[in-house]
């Protein structure tokens, strides 16, 4: 599995992406995000899914993206490009792949800037090569394990909420998911996007780096807990004892 996260807010776009791979028995470290960026253009790309697939379908874009120059003036542009490259890969491969019970499974987050874009964009690449960009209301989208780290995100984000802010919820999100899920762990690489520098910051953060986070959050959700209004829950231990009540 693969956690990889896009955060879209107005100062610009949060990237984060586990690097665990699973092959059989043996478990792996490798990028799932690749950057690119020139005079005028930033962006990055995110995938969940076959490792093999992602290594085809990028090669296939990056020689596409070479050599079609009209591709970067809007990122939409880029990302169309790029899914035709999924439905290549697809036309090549998922043939195969359902002959060996595997899935074409493919999923691709596009997020940056080009120099006709007015602000940063954020979109979601399906296996099938169809698109949706990433908007306002619901400012984030997860490829991967999406399920662990989505009501954090649900609970707290709004897409005026600074980079910063983004960025500590993206790692929260990460850490519930690496708690539940066995194949999504450290390290992971982050990427920062400020709206209009076209420059993409780009850093990466193992276990130790985040323990005092992942620490403290633990130790404030149990005393949130303790704090929680109880009233109407109490008294479902009307009939018990005090010493079984606080059991």
């Amino acid at each position: 599995m693969t956690f990889c996260l896009g955060i879209t807010v107005e100062e610009g776009l949060v990237g984060i992406a586990d690097t665990r791979l699973m092959s059989g028995n043996e478990i792996l470290t490798a990028k799932k995000a690749a950057t690119y960026q020139g005079p005028g253009f930033s962006f990055f790309v995110l995938n969940s899914g076959l490792r093999s697939l992602r290594d085809k379908v990028l090669l296939h874009f990056e020689e596409a993206f070479a050599r079609d120059i009209q591709s970067r003036d809007r990122l939409y542009k880029v990302v169309n490009l790029f899914a035709r490259q999924v439905r290549r890969a697809a036309d090549e491969d998922r043939e195969a792949l359902e002959r060996s019970n595997l899935k074409f499974n493919i999923h691709s987050l596009i997020g940056g800037q080009m120099s006709g874009d007015s602000a940063h964009r954020l979109f979601l690449v399906y296996p099938e090569g169809n698109w949706v960009e990433i908007g306002p209301d619901t400012p984030y989208q997860i490829v991967g394990a999406s399920g662990f780290g989505k009501p954090i995100l649900e609970r707290t984000l709004d897409r005026r909420d600074s980079m910063l802010f983004a960025f500590k919820v993206g790692v929260l999100a990460f850490d519930a998911t690496r708690l539940c899920a066995g194949d999504v762990d450290f390290p992971i690489d982050v990427l920062l996007y400020a709206r209009g520098s076209f420059e993409m910051a780009e850093h990466r953060y193992h276990r130790d780096d985040l323990r005092d986070i992942s620490s403290w959050w633990q130790e404030r959700m149990r005393r949130a807990v303790h704090d929680l209004p109880s009233e109407a829950v109490e008294r479902a231990f009307a009939h018990l004892t005090g010493s079984e009540a606080g059991v």
